[in-house]
């Protein structure tokens, strides 16, 4: 009997390494730089409540996104310095002659299973066995709608190097990809690969894929700097400080990738409302600002397009210079076009 608890105990919440050396490690938890203000278990049952029974109308769309079809001929015909959106988080970019993939989810559901959760609005612009092969896959932090075990695993053979904040090896290692493939990064730890430097960063959000491993993996942020072009992505985060330090030490960016859907005031330490994406990006000394993290899946009480209606509004009063291709289209990082209002068309 004792042996079959430590094993069910074992499935439930799998060994994970410690990282006594990480400032960010403290206990046996990885810890934000501000603490998050409490919360009590009412307030956290009325989030659930609300957020499961008394979703507005318009959070799903009500007809089909545009989204530009790709082919591997189309990626491997590009220039340097092209990126596409795949949806989400999830970004293809061509640094060097090769090819970075950021947070790459495929599934039909952001879920632990596949026949409930958060549903895709689009499918991908391109299918993972219609990918050229990936230098490296970037990874922000273990949540579903960032690390898809599915893509994980059918991608795996087709990447040489997958890149992650502290902890996250061990899921991916658990899942099949090689050890050798794998490279774990605290904030500030940098590598470079193929001529890019890529620079963990700091990120105030949690982690977490079961109901006992909570903030046993880090989350973090990347700069990426590849020639004369440098850019930012964000993962998830609420608005801290740590923008500003990111932007002494490492900008100006030529384009800046940042979280701006799955908002609400009452997660803003983890999410960021729109306003604080436009200071972040101020903060950063950005160039372009790029919205991700919004029009694939329902993660709010917010309307879908909501997060491209508040950042258009708020650039425009800032004189920001914002880019919205549609998912899928191909955008020169080094010399940005505007997009489309496509969110708007019936």
């Amino acid at each position: 009997m004792a042996t079959a608890r430590a094993a069910l105990t074992g499935a439930l919440r799998p060994a994970l390494p410690v990282y006594p050396e990480s400032a960010q490690f403290r206990g046996d938890r990885f810890r934000n730089k501000t603490s998050r203000a409490p919360m009590g278990w009412r307030q956290g049952l009325a989030v659930w409540r609300d957020f499961i029974f008394n979703k507005p109308d318009g959070t799903v769309p009500d007809r089909v996104i545009p989204v530009q079809p790709l082919t591997r001929e189309d990626l491997l015909a590009a220039p340097d310095n092209s990126v596409w959106r795949l949806g989400h988080s999830s970004l293809v970019f061509k640094l060097n002659g090769e090819f970075w993939l950021t947070d790459p989810v495929f599934s039909q559901r952001a879920s632990p299973v596949q026949w409930a959760g958060p549903k895709r609005f689009h499918a991908p612009p391109i299918s993972i066995e219609a990918l050229p092969p990936i230098k490296v896959v970037v990874l922000s932090h273990n949540h579903y709608d960032h690390l898809d075990h599915a893509a994980i695993c059918q991608l795996q053979h087709k990447v040489e190097q997958f890149i992650m904040p502290l902890g996250v090896g061990a899921t991916l290692v658990r899942w099949g990809v090689a050890p050798g493939k794998v490279r774990e990064l605290d904030w500030w730890d940098e590598l470079s690969i193929a001529g890019v430097q890529a620079i963990a960063t700091p990120a105030q959000h949690f982690s977490g894929r079961g109901l006992s491993d909570g903030n046993r993996t880090l989350w973090c942020s990347w700069v990426l700097k590849s020639g004369d072009l440098t850019v930012f992505f964000s993962g998830d985060t609420g608005y801290f400080d740590g923008f500003h330090e990111i932007g002494e030490r490492h900008g100006p960016f030529d384009i800046a990738f940042l979280e701006t859907g799955a908002y609400n005031p009452r997660w803003q330490y983890v999410h960021m409302l729109p306003q604080q994406t436009l200071q972040a990006f101020l903060d950063l000394k950005g160039r372009w600002l790029y919205p991700i993290h919004n029009g694939t899946f329902d993660l709010s009480m917010h309307t879908w397009e909501d997060p491209f209606e508040q950042i258009s509004r708020l650039a425009q009063e800032h004189a920001v210079a914002l880019a919205t291709p549609q998912m899928g289209e191909p955008l020169n990082m080094a010399e940005p076009h505007a997009g489309s209002a496509w969110w708007r068309e019936r």
